[in-house]
């Protein structure tokens, strides 16, 4: 087998607003965009989106480290995102996790070491 690429997917409601929220808040760059599905990358990373009438509402198992976790979640709340769980200590020494998510309700964290 030959793997060409790793993705991470999301279903989400509405994909231009949801693409907004992932370009302009979290900070991934466009490569793909469409009514029915888009990706965004970070590197060699890529989130794709995928229209769904549901939408999110569940835990995706998503992380993004982030080097202020506090500064991340207050971007995440202004930019229409929700935190659920503010920062808090993530059990290994100078890690910290925060629990968030985005427009649609998808669930993922923020982490962050101490330096």
């Amino acid at each position: 087998m030959e793997v060409t690429k790793v993705l991470y997917m999301l279903m989400v409601r509405d994909m231009a607003k949801s693409v907004e929220f992932y370009r302009d808040v979290i900070g991934l760059d466009v490569q793909v965009q469409s009514p029915g599905w888009s990706e965004l990358t970070f590197g060699n990373a890529t989130v794709a989106l995928h229209i769904s009438r549901e939408g999110g509402n569940r835990a995706t198992g998503l992380n993004f480290e982030v080097s202020n976790i506090e500064g991340a979640c207050a971007e995440l709340d202004s930019g229409g995102g929700s935190v659920i769980r503010a920062p808090y200590d993530g059990g290994v020494p100078g890690l910290s996790l925060a629990d968030v998510a985005d427009i649609d309700g998808n669930q993922f964290q923020f982490s962050s070491y101490a330096s």
